[in-house]
């Protein structure tokens, strides 16, 4: 039988789901190993696995053909030279956050556009004091929203926000077709162009070698005083100190961020104090039925891994996506 292993660490999840990817492949034979040694005796026979490997245990891996990540988008560092150059074909969980992080993206982005955080920060006080001013509100049905990376969360995010009338522009480095919701899709050669225009940027990327440090200083000096930043994507594309001297010196309307750049973000940063800030702590992906997809989807390819038929969510290594 082909092996397939379920690598440390584990969890009250892992005897049920290496049962279910059994029953779902009965051709597999499917081992836990409990450790980091028991990993390091179980992939020299290993076929494929589940997990995350480092260096020595990749170099103990010679047959290893596929790879399933544990989650959707895995942190820097996952991917590895020596495991890029490796011919073991790696999938990850992307699909299964869309509707609960597209809609954490939607309600921040909602709560910038009619001034939110600044009520909710007079609340504890008490304070009744009403804003007035037309400009402290988002209009949405003439704005334009630029929504960085397009792939099931940026386009569930555009076809939302396309609901409330704006007007949705995607930018993403493969995808050519709009979807619904979208009106115009262009390459990242677009991005400086483009940033001028937006009355908010909402980010999905992933951390990969090409986004990390993405919006610095100068990309954020292109967005409008006026604009608002949300990223619901990865810390890692936002540089925090760039960010927070464009909100002190008034160069953004507002910033939504679930993710930073240093996690936990410390208490004593001053982002937890801005008044045009609004902060979840990495909370998005939350939601129902997150484990009944991952297994899904895992179960789905342990099938097709068993039949020789081709995996779902490829990830091409040397991106890290």
């Amino acid at each position: 039988m082909t092996t397939f292993v379920m690598l440390p660490p584990s969890d009250e999840l892992t005897d049920d789901w290496a049962r279910a990817v059994g029953e779902a492949a009965p051709a597999l034979d499917v081992k836990i190993a409990r450790d980091r040694e028991a990993a390091l005796r179980l992939l020299p026979d290993a076929a494929a696995a589940y997990g995350t490997l480092d260096r020595e245990m990749l170099s103990q891996a010679r047959n290893l053909r596929w790879l399933q990540a544990p989650m959707a988008a895995p942190p820097a560092g996952y991917f590895f030279p020596e495991l890029v150059a490796h011919p073991v074909q790696v999938t990850n969980f992307r699909g299964i956050y869309n509707d609960h992080v597209a809609t954490h993206a939607v309600a921040m982005l909602l709560g910038l556009a009619r001034n939110l955080p600044v009520y909710m920060r007079q609340q504890p006080s008490g304070a009744w004091d009403r804003h007035l001013a037309d400009c402290d509100i988002l209009h949405l049905p003439e704005s334009t929203v630029l929504v960085i990376g397009v792939g099931g969360i940026g386009a569930e995010i555009g076809r939302m926000l396309a609901a409330f009338g704006a007007r949705i522009v995607g930018i993403d480095p493969r995808r050519t077709d709009c979807p619904e919701g979208m009106q115009e899709l262009f390459p990242p050669s677009e991005l400086e162009r483009l940033l001028p225009q937006a009355d908010a940027v909402v980010l999905t990327l992933p951390h990969t070698p090409e986004s990390e440090g993405m919006f610095d200083a100068r990309r954020l000096a292109l967005m409008k005083a006026s604009a608002f930043l949300v990223n619901i994507g990865r810390g890692a594309t936002v540089r925090l100190d760039a960010l927070t001297d464009a909100l002190h010196r008034k160069r953004l309307g507002g910033v939504a961020l679930d993710v930073f750049e240093q996690e936990p973000l410390p208490p004593d940063h001053p982002l937890w104090q801005e008044p045009r800030a609004l902060l979840t702590p990495h909370v998005a992906v939350v939601g129902p039925y997150i484990p009944q997809r991952r297994l899904a989807v895992l179960c789905e390819n342990a099938k097709r891994f068993a039949a020789g038929e081709p995996l779902i969510n490829l990830v091409d290594k040397s991106l890290w996506y």
